[in-house]
C-alpha cells in the first residue's frame, strides 16, 4: 500500500499512515470519545487532581516536598512563596551550603535522596568513586548499541540503552534493595553517557558532523563530565560547569506526584526490573506536557526576539505578549511558556534560585539584553495572565523559564535539553524506586468505571457498517 495521506488542502504528505488507516482512525476516534458529563457524574478526578486543581492524595513519601501554601482548618488555602525540600532539607539552604564552600551539589543532593542523610566527606568521596567506578559501559555497548540505528530524538537512545543494560546485567530481575541500589547508582552514573553519546551519534548520522567521543574522566563531577564529553575542544569555564551543576540540582527532585515519579511508582510496584521502571520514567518525561516545556520556552523567546524591537520597552512587550494569550502569535496556543506552575503561585523556589547565577551566566556570556528581555518578560506576563485569566492565586515564572536560557548560553544543542532533566531526575526516581520497594507490597491499581452500555453479541450475517465516522471533522 502507498504510504501517505491527503491533507486538508488537498496535497499529500509522505507518511507512515496510509489512506486505510487514516480512514479508519476517524472510527477510533469515534468509538474512544467519552461524554464528559460522566466525569462529573461519577466524580473523576481528571488528572489525579480535584476541581481545585489539588493532587489526589495516593502516598506518601519521606523523599521530598514540595511547599506552596498553608492550609485553614475550614480547608481554604493560602498561597505562600514555593519552598522545595529534599529529604527535609530546602534546597535553597543547600545550594547555598555547596557554593559557599565552592564545591559541586549534584552528587551530594544524589547522595541525599538516595540515603537520606547528607554526606559527611569520606562518604561524599567514596560516592565519587563509586559513580566514577559505575561510569564504564560494557564492552562494545557504544559500537553494538548507541551508534547502530541512533534515534532522532535522545530520550528515545536513552530508553534504549537503558533497557538493554538488562541484557548486560547477570542480576537484572533480582529486585532486593542491595541490587537495585547497586543497578541505580550505576545508571546515576551512565545517564550523562547515554545522553551526550547518543547525541553525538545522532549528529554523526543525521546532521552529517564529525564524531568525537570522549572518555569520562574521574577526577571531574557529573556537571563538568557533561561539558567535557559534549564539546569537541572539551574546555568550559567554571561558571558554566557550576550553573549546569546548578540546574542539575534543581531538577534532581520535585515530590512523588510528578507524572515521571509517579511513573516510576506505578510500575516499581508490578515487581518488574530496574530498567524497566526506569525506561517507564523516561517515556514519560520526553512528553511535551512534563520534561520537554524548557524548549518550548526558548522556542517561545525566539519568536519574541524577532518580532520586539527594544527588549526594555515594557509597553512593546505587553502588547505582543498580549498577542501570544489571544492565539494570534507564536504556536496559537494561547500559552505564554514557562508561566505558571500546577503547585506553585507567588513563587518557583527553582526560577528564584536560578535567577541570580542565570544573570551572572549573562554577563560572562555577553548576554545581558536577552536577560534584561527574560526579566521584562517574567514581570509582564505574571500580571497579564493574572488579568486575564482571572488567576487570583498568583503566577510566576516556573524552573523551566530560565532553564533553556541557561542551556542555550551554555551553547547545549536543543536535542538535549529533556535528556538533561533526565540526568538529573534520575537521582530522584532512583529514590522513589527504592522507596516503593521498600514500603509496599500492593500493586497501584485505581479504579475506572465502565460506560459502555452492554450489548448482545450480533452474528456476521446481521452487522451492519456505521460509517457515519467519516464525518469526523480532522
Amino acid at each position: 500500500m502507498q504510504s501517505y495521506f491527503m491533507l486538508h488542502d488537498g496535497d499529500y504528505e509522505f507518511s507512515s499512515v496510509t489512506p486505510e488507516i487514516y480512514r479508519l482512525s476517524k472510527k477510533c476516534l469515534k468509538n474512544n470519545m467519552i461524554d464528559p458529563e460522566f466525569y462529573n457524574k461519577y466524580d473523576v478526578k481528571r488528572g489525579l487532581r480535584d476541581v481545585n486543581g489539588k493532587g489526589v492524595l495516593t502516598g506518601l513519601t519521606e523523599i521530598s516536598e514540595v511547599f506552596s501554601f498553608i492550609e485553614k482548618p475550614d480547608g481554604t488555602r493560602i498561597a505562600q512563596d514555593g519552598k522545595l525540600f529534599y529529604r527535609g532539607y530546602d534546597v535553597e539552604d543547600i545550594v547555598k551550603g555547596f557554593t559557599s564552600e565552592n564545591r559541586f551539589g549534584f552528587e551530594e543532593v544524589a547522595y541525599l535522596l538516595l540515603f537520606g542523610e547528607l554526606p559527611d566527606k569520606a562518604n561524599l568521596d567514596d560516592f565519587y568513586k563509586m559513580l566514577d567506578y559505575y561510569r564504564t559501559l560494557p564492552t562494545g555497548f557504544v559500537r553494538d548499541i548507541i551508534m547502530k540505528a541512533p534515534s532522532r530524538d535522545i530520550m528515545n537512545a536513552m530508553s534504549r540503552s537503558v533497557l538493554t543494560m538488562y541484557s548486560y546485567d547477570s542480576n537484572a530481575d533480582d529486585t532486593s534493595i542491595p541490587n537495585v541500589l547497586r543497578q541505580c547508582i550505576q545508571l546515576i552514573a551512565l545517564f550523562p553517557i547515554f545522553s551526550v553519546y547518543g547525541f553525538q551519534a545522532f549528529q554523526y548520522y543525521h546532521d552529517n558532523q564529525s564524531l568525537i567521543i570522549h572518555t569520562p574522566k574521574s577526577e571531574l563531577s557529573t556537571a563538568e563530565n557533561i561539558l567535557y564529553m559534549l564539546r569537541p575542544d572539551s574546555k568550559y569555564t567554571p561558571l558554566e560547569a557550576k550553573l549546569l551543576d546548578m540546574a542539575l540540582v534543581l531538577h534532581a527532585e520535585h515530590g512523588g506526584g510528578n507524572n515521571s515519579t509517579f511513573t516510576t511508582h506505578v510500575v516499581t510496584s508490578s515487581g518488574t526490573d530496574t530498567y524497566s521502571a526506569i525506561a517507564a520514567a523516561l517515556g514519560s518525561l520526553k512528553g511535551p506536557k512534563h520534561g520537554g516545556a524548557n524548549i518550548k520556552v526558548v522556542n517561545m523567546f525566539e519568536h519574541i526576539k524577532s518580532h520586539v524591537k527594544d527588549f526594555d520597552d515594557e509597553e512593546e512587550i505587553a502588547a505582543y505578549l498580549e498577542k501570544i494569550l489571544n492565539k494570534e502569535a507564536f504556536d496559537h496556543s494561547g500559552l505564554i511558556y514557562g508561566m505558571g506552575h500546577a503547585i506553585y503561585s507567588i513563587s518557583d523556589p527553582r526560577a528564584r534560585v536560578f535567577k541570580g547565577y542565570v544573570e551572572r551566566l549573562s554577563n560572562e556570556k555577553g548576554k545581558q539584553r536577552e536577560f534584561r528581555l527574560y526579566s521584562n518578560v517574567e514581570k509582564i506576563a505574571a500580571r497579564l495572565i493574572s488579568q486575564k485569566r482571572k488567576i487570583h492565586k498568583g503566577v510566576s515564572a516556573n524552573v523551566d523559564f530560565y532553564s533553556g536560557f541557561v542551556y542555550s548560553m551554555l551553547e547545549l544543542p536543543k536535542e538535549l535539553f529533556t535528556p538533561l532533566f533526565a540526568v538529573a531526575r534520575i537521582a530522584g526516581w532512583s529514590a522513589h524506586r527504592i522507596e516503593e520497594l521498600s514500603n509496599s507490597s500492593r500493586i497501584i491499581r485505581p479504579a475506572y468505571e465502565n460506560v459502555m452500555p452492554r450489548r448482545p453479541y450480533v452474528k456476521m450475517d446481521s452487522r451492519q457498517s456505521d460509517d457515519s465516522y467519516d464525518e469526523i471533522q480532522d
